[in-house]
Order: structure tokens, then C-alpha cells, then sequence
């Protein structure tokens, strides 16, 4: 199967790989605490970033968008750009029962948001087949998510120093700054938000 794959499509799987490489970094730094590997963890992301922007120049510069290639980078997005910062932020400190909840909430808008996407291109695209704009935001801005984290690692203000504190309410844990995992998942979905495709 992958001797099948353009190089799109292998540089859209990198995008995969570097999602998954952050969700398992993240990982080992909770058992380990390491700085280092919570950084790499950071740096991942924004890797799979870059490569999602390549991976649609090169499909068009030859010529070999496929619906496999469509659903690839789907899939990878997910990983990359829901699911890892959402594990990210759990891992600084996100951990309560109602954090875990937005959490959730906002890798659920993410996946929406990208199967949207796949059913709806053909209708918002003009002549030449081009898709004008997209509805809410695009799932890679989740890596404004990830920078802020990074930010606040640097200053210290992670796991019992999150800014804002937490609250208790039914029995449970929330943190005021998962409120910003709620408004970007919120924005994903959004409907009324149109933004230029480039």
C-alpha cells in the first residue's frame, strides 16, 4: 500500500507521525517529568504544522490530489492537531473531572469540524475546483493551544501553578484555562465564522 502513496501523501503521514511522536512524549514525560521531553512534546505540533501546509502545495504542484490523500490528512489532522494538544494539556496540569470534559468536548469539535470539511469541499469550491474558504477555523489552529502551554511551561506555571487556580463544583475539578480548549473547539464548529482559504 504505501509504494501506492504520492509524496503528498508520505508527507501527510509525517504529519501523523509527528502528532503521534508528541501524544507519546507527553506520555513519557508524565512518568518521567523530564523538561526535555515535554518540550519535544511542544515542538511536534508545530513539525506536523509545517508538514500539513506542504503536503496540500505538493499535491498541487503534481498534480495528485486523491480522495485517499483527502481522508489522510483528515485522520493525521486529528492526531496531530486534536487529540495530541488535548493530551498535552491534561499532562500540564488539565486533569480535573471537568477539565477531562472539555477536553473531550473539544477533540470531539475537531472531529466534526474535519468530517464537515470532507463533505461539504465540493459545495463550497469554485470552477477550478478550489475550496474559497472554510467554515469555523481550521483544526490546525490549535497550535495557538500548544504555544500557550509552552509559554506558561517556560514560566513555571504548569501542574499547581496554572494561572487562574481551579475551582471545585459537583464534586469535581475545573480549571478556568481549559475555557480556551472550549472556545477553539467552539470556533471549529462554528458555522458563522468564514475564513479565506490561502
Amino acid at each position: 500500500m504505501i509504494r501506492d502513496f504520492s509524496l503528498a501523501d508520505l508527507i501527510t503521514l509525517s504529519n501523523g507521525f509527528a502528532g503521534t511522536g508528541s501524544i507519546l512524549a507527553t506520555l513519557q514525560y508524565m512518568d518521567t517529568r523530564d523538561r526535555r521531553i515535554l518540550w519535544l512534546a511542544f515542538a511536534l505540533p508545530l513539525v506536523a504544522m509545517v508538514l500539513d501546509f506542504l503536503d496540500g502545495r505538493v499535491a498541487r504542484w503534481r498534480h495528485r490530489s486523491s480522495p485517499l490523500g483527502r481522508e489522510l490528512d483528515s485522520l493525521a489532522d486529528l492526531i496531530s492537531f486534536g487529540v495530541a494538544p488535548a493530551v498535552l494539556g491534561f499532562s500540564v496540569g488539565l486533569r480535573g473531572a471537568w477539565d477531562a470534559l472539555v477536553l473531550v468536548y473539544f477533540v470531539s469539535c475537531g472531529l466534526s469540524r474535519l468530517a464537515r470539511y470532507n463533505v461539504t469541499a465540493a459545495d463550497l469550491a469554485d470552477e477550478s475546483g478550489k475550496v474559497r474558504y472554510f467554515e469555523g477555523t481550521p483544526i490546525p489552529t490549535s497550535v495557538i493551544l500548544v504555544a500557550v502551554l509552552a509559554i506558561l511551561a517556560w514560566l513555571g506555571r504548569i501542574d499547581g501553578e496554572l494561572p487562574f487556580g481551579h475551582v471545585r463544583f459537583l464534586g469535581g475539578s475545573f480549571h478556568p484555562l481549559v475555557l480556551m480548549y472550549a472556545i477553539s473547539g467552539s470556533a471549529m464548529i462554528s458555522k458563522t465564522l468564514r475564513i479565506p482559504k490561502p
